[in-house]
């Protein structure tokens, strides 16, 4: 039988766990198969190098006696008995069906009883046709649910959260950090612009290995040994291009270290900024590619080693990654008027975060040591307000009490200020959750919308106007209700809700966390139009995601944003002003 690598095997038994439960097998027993798939996909060691001793496979975390059986029959019978039987019963397509938000495996399973169909266009012309809601728990309502859902997973597919993109490029930087001949490994592309999300990743590595046939071919060996590649594309002397199980594609490519700077202005990209550089450069009398800015005439590179020598050479300034999108940044740098771009040692602080009181996994004083490890000056604890039941949501006694929490706590702790705050519902009459005698009390109080998404346009936007325009309110949270990959903004006027947050001084949140990323760079832009500063906060419900306030940085970033348009750059006093709605003309710092 044809060599079964640890990727083929693990896929077999994260495919036999996903049919399981289409089928509704115990849970335990599906579990078992994704532990045992998890173990062997991060197992140095090839299992065919020790398929025949069962003392080493029982060895292995999350491998029982019945995964050694189950890997012994795939090895001697050229299959999994169960995962044949499985596809068969139930299609491949039915696995693609599971990645449709809506359609868990209890519905799945309920569609292939009732019509034997067991891919998204089956599943879509019911929808169509009216058939879905002829299922037990199944409506009108529920069709257009999923024929949105369909909609939405052809969009995406594809598309990645820009976390998910960095965490997995972190990973192959370490994978590959200590062979020898590399010097940088550095990631470029849609990920290095800060793009909200990401399709293919990609990462360039130089050194002396590309020049040195033996290390080269050891670098090519060791990128495709990578854990958790699905499929290897593309294997060459200078590139290497592979599927991951998530099916995000990678591409690595090794260049000598004089090439670094014009690979990483042609990889990084965007496609229409380099399009107006080149155009630049061939006015100029040169030619630009992954190799470096060269002279038309003799062909003779005058510019390669770093980004600053090929703008430089084209008489501009260097531009940020996060600009290059063909919005006018060519210009800018052509006149050396380049924004100072906001940086994250410029925040002093982040507000908007939640504790065990609701739906948080840290204490009070563990966020706010968290955020003082942080060299933060001040931070905020705004847990939710009653309307959102689901999170234990506070009402008026229990947000009085809470108060007197977090006050305490800022006696006892030194070094950083704990402001009392709320994330506090919209109502779906654009009224707020607490009363306004508690309201009142808070130093910050963060208006949010967390249910009713689906009002109509002006429904949605008289609702929130309502909201910043009360006279306790800081700041609008997450202003646009999105979840990338999973949920469209809900349809409001941004142009009426910021004209009246600039009348009233209410600020807008960038939410950091990375399946928001809300306000958009778009709406970031009309905020700074408007004159509304923004506040960037992560948005915590742990202390671990403090650290997502990069993303949000990153979107200020490509927003154009610079110091002067975020408020909590600002110090303690001036900050805590504004939090009550009295604005600086600028931000300092």
């Amino acid at each position: 039988m044809k060599p079964v690598d640890n990727k083929a095997l693990a896929n077999i038994f994260y495919e036999t766990a996903d049919l399981m439960e289409v089928q509704g097998d115990d849970s335990f027993r599906i579990r078992s198969y994704r532990r045992a798939a998890e173990a062997i996909e991060g197992l140095p060691q090839q299992i065919a190098d020790i398929v025949h001793d069962d003392k080493a496979l029982l060895a292995i975390p999350g491998i029982g006696k019945g995964m050694v059986f189950n890997l012994k029959e795939i090895f001697t019978e050229g299959k999994l008995k169960i995962h044949a039987e499985l596809l068969e019963k139930y299609r491949p397509s039915m696995l693609e069906l599971l990645k449709i938000q809506g359609l868990g495996p209890k519905t799945i399973s309920l569609l292939w009883s009732a019509f034997g169909v067991s891919d998204v266009e089956g599943v879509e012309k019911l929808a169509r046709e009216g058939k879905l809601r002829t299922l037990p728990r199944m409506s009108e309502k529920s069709e257009q649910k999923i024929l949105k859902s369909i909609e939405t997973y052809r969009n995406i597919s594809g598309r990645f959260l820009l976390d998910t993109a960095d965490q997995t490029a972190l990973k192959v930087i370490a994978h590959l950090r200590e062979m020898p001949g590399v010097e940088k490994i550095t990631p470029a592309g849609s990920l290095r612009r800060g793009r909200e999300t990401v399709g293919d990743l990609d990462i360039l590595v130089t050194g002396p290995c590309a020049k040195d046939p033996t290390q080269r071919d050891a670098v090519i060996e060791q990128i495709v040994k990578f854990p958790s590649i699905l499929e290897v594309l593309v294997k060459g002397e200078n590139k290497v291009s592979f599927k991951l199980r998530t099916g995000m594609q990678v591409d690595v490519r090794v260049l000598p270290p004089e090439s670094f700077g014009a690979a990483m202005q042609y990889f990084t990209g965007s496609k229409n900024h380099n399009v107006t550089l080149r155009q630049r450069a061939l006015k100029m009398g040169y030619t630009l590619n992954e190799y470096g800015l060269a002279k038309l005439d003799d062909n003779s590179i005058v510019a390669s080693h770093t980004e600053d020598d090929i703008y430089n050479q084209l008489g501009l300034d260097c531009i940020p990654p996060e600009m290059r999108e063909n919005c006018g940044e060519i210009d800018l740098a052509a006149k050396h008027k380049l924004p100072r771009l906001l940086e994250q040692k410029d925040l002093r602080g982040d507000v908007h975060m939640h504790t065990v009181e609701t739906d948080g996994r840290c204490t009070i004083e563990e966020m706010a040591e968290a955020a003082k490890a942080r060299g933060y000056q001040y931070m905020a604890i705004t847990d939710h307000s009653k309307n959102l039941a689901m999170a234990n949501g506070l009402d008026d006694k229990r947000a009085i009490e809470h108060i007197k929490r977090i006050r305490a706590a800022n006696e006892q702790i030194d070094g950083i200020t704990i402001f009392a705050g709320i994330e506090c519902d919209i109502l779906a009459d654009g009224s707020m959750d607490l009363s306004d005698d508690v309201l009142a009390q808070m130093d910050i109080v963060i208006a949010s919308v967390h249910s009713a998404f689906a009002q109509e346009r002006a429904q949605m936007t008289e609702r929130i106007v309502k909201a910043v325009s009360h006279p306790y309110v800081s700041l609008l949270g997450h202003p646009t209700g999105r979840l990338l990959l999973r949920r469209d903004a809900y349809t409001v006027d941004m142009d009426a809700v910021m004209k009246t947050a600039a009348k009233h001084k209410t600020a807008m949140e960038l939410n950091s966390y990375p399946d928001r990323l809300d306000l958009c760079d778009v709406h970031l832009r009309m905020a700074r139009e408007h004159g509304i500063p923004i506040v960037i906060n992560t948005d915590a419900h742990h202390t671990s995601h403090m650290d997502l306030i990069k993303y949000g940085v990153l979107q200020a970033r490509r927003a154009w944003l610079g110091s002067t348009n975020v408020l909590n750059t600002l110090p303690l006093e001036p900050f805590k002003r504004a939090m009550k709605k009295d604005w600086p003309a600028a931000v300092s710092v």
